[in-house]
C-alpha cells in the first residue's frame, strides 16, 4: 500500500522542550488514520509541521513520495481544534474566500458550495454573520470550508467537538464517504469510541515519542489478554493446566458468570468442550481489549 505521508525521524524543539523526539509514522493511502496521545505529547506540534506551520528540527517528511513543500498545501484540508473562522465577516463571502486560498476559482467554489449547503441544509446562513451562529453551527462551516477543495489529506483535530448526537452522526457519514472518495484522514481525537468506530491504522504519541503504531485490529489483536467471559448454571471446576478461573459472580436465577484465562497454547473450542462437560452454557465471548484499554495502558506503562 503506498503512502500519502511518511514522516522520518522528526524531531521538534521550543527552547529546553523537545515536542517530538525522532518520531516516525508513514500513514497510507485512503485510511482513517488515529493520531492518538494525551494532553502535551506532540500531536498538535506534529500536526504543525504537516501543515508547514512550523519546520523540523531534525528528520523530514514526505507528502505523496515528494519531499513536503508549500505546493501541498493545497493538497491538505485541516480543521484545527481552536477554530479560526472570521467572526464579523460572512458566512458565504469567507468560504468564498478560502476556497480561492486553496486554489479554487470563484465558479468552482460557487458551484460546490452550493452542493454542501443543500447537503447541510444551510442555504440561509449565506448572509448570516459567523458570530451569529452556534458552536455548532459555525463548525459545520469550518468543515465545509476544510473539505471543498477535495484535498488528498485531510486533518481533523476534534471534528466533534462542539456537536450534538445528530451532527456529529452527520459529519462522521461525511468523513467515511470522504474516504470511499479517495481522502485520506488524519483523525486526531481523545474520544476513544471514536476511534474504534472510525480508524483504520493508529499511532499513539506519549512524552514526544511514538510508542504504538499499526493497523486497529492488529494492535487489539496484539493486546489480548485471553480472557473469556462465561454464563452458566452448575459448578465450573478449573483445570490449570489449561484455564484458570479468575473470579466469579453470582446473578439471578442461580447463573453466574465467570471470567476465565486460558492457556494461549490451548484453542477455544477446546475451552468450550471443557465448560460445555461440566456446566450449563448459556453464553460465551472473548473480553477483548477497547481502544480505551490500550490506551490507558500505554500510556501508563510509558510513564511508568
Amino acid at each position: 500500500m503506498n503512502n500519502i505521508l511518511e514522516v522520518h525521524n522528526v524531531v521538534k524543539r521550543y527552547s529546553q522542550h523537545t515536542a517530538l523526539n525522532d518520531v516516525s509514522i508513514n500513514i497510507p493511502k485512503g485510511v482513517i488514520f488515529g493520531l492518538l496521545g494525551p494532553n502535551g505529547a506532540g500531536k498538535t506540534s506534529l500536526i504543525r509541521i504537516i501543515n508547514q506551520i512550523t519546520g523540523p528540527d531534525e528528520g523530514y517528511v514526505l507528502f505523496d513520495g515528494q519531499k513536503l513543500s508549500p505546493q501541498h498545501i493545497r493538497e491538505i484540508g485541516y480543521l484545527p481544534e481552536e477554530r479560526g473562522l472570521y467572526k464579523k465577516m460572512k458566512v458565504g463571502e469567507q468560504l468564498l474566500y478560502l476556497a480561492q486560498l486553496k486554489g479554487l476559482s470563484e465558479k468552482q467554489a460557487l458551484e460546490k458550495l452550493k452542493e454542501w449547503f443543500i447537503k447541510f441544509d444551510i442555504k440561509t446562513w449565506w448572509t448570516k454573520n459567523v458570530e451569529d451562529l452556534s458552536k455548532g453551527m459555525q463548525q459545520k462551516i469550518q468543515f465545509v470550508a476544510t473539505v471543498l477543495h477535495e484535498p488528498q489529506l485531510i486533518i481533523l483535530d476534534e471534528p466533534f467537538s462542539g456537536f450534538d448526537p445528530i451532527n456529529a452522526d452527520l459529519i462522521k457519514n461525511e468523513i467515511l464517504e470522504l474516504k470511499e472518495k479517495g481522502s485520506t484522514i488524519i483523525f486526531s481525537t481523545h474520544r476513544m469510541e471514536s476511534v474504534e468506530e472510525l480508524c483504520d491504522h493508529i499511532a499513539l504519541i506519549n512524552k514526544s515519542q511514538k510508542v504504538l503504531d499499526g493497523e486497529k485490529n492488529e494492535i487489539k489483536e496484539r493486546f489480548k489478554t485471553h480472557t473469556y467471559q462465561a454464563k452458566y448454571l452448575g459448578n465450573l471446576v478449573a483445570d490449570n493446566e489449561n484455564f484458570e478461573i479468575i473470579n466469579t459472580q453470582s446473578i439471578s436465577d442461580n447463573y453466574v458468570t465467570s471470567t476465565i484465562k486460558l492457556n494461549p497454547n490451548v484453542p477455544v473450542n477446546q475451552l468450550i468442550r471443557l465448560l460445555i462437560d461440566q456446566v450449563e452454557l448459556r453464553s460465551f465471548g472473548e473480553n477483548i481489549p477497547t481502544m480505551n484499554d490500550i490506551f490507558k495502558m500505554v500510556v501508563n506503562e510509558t510513564i511508568d
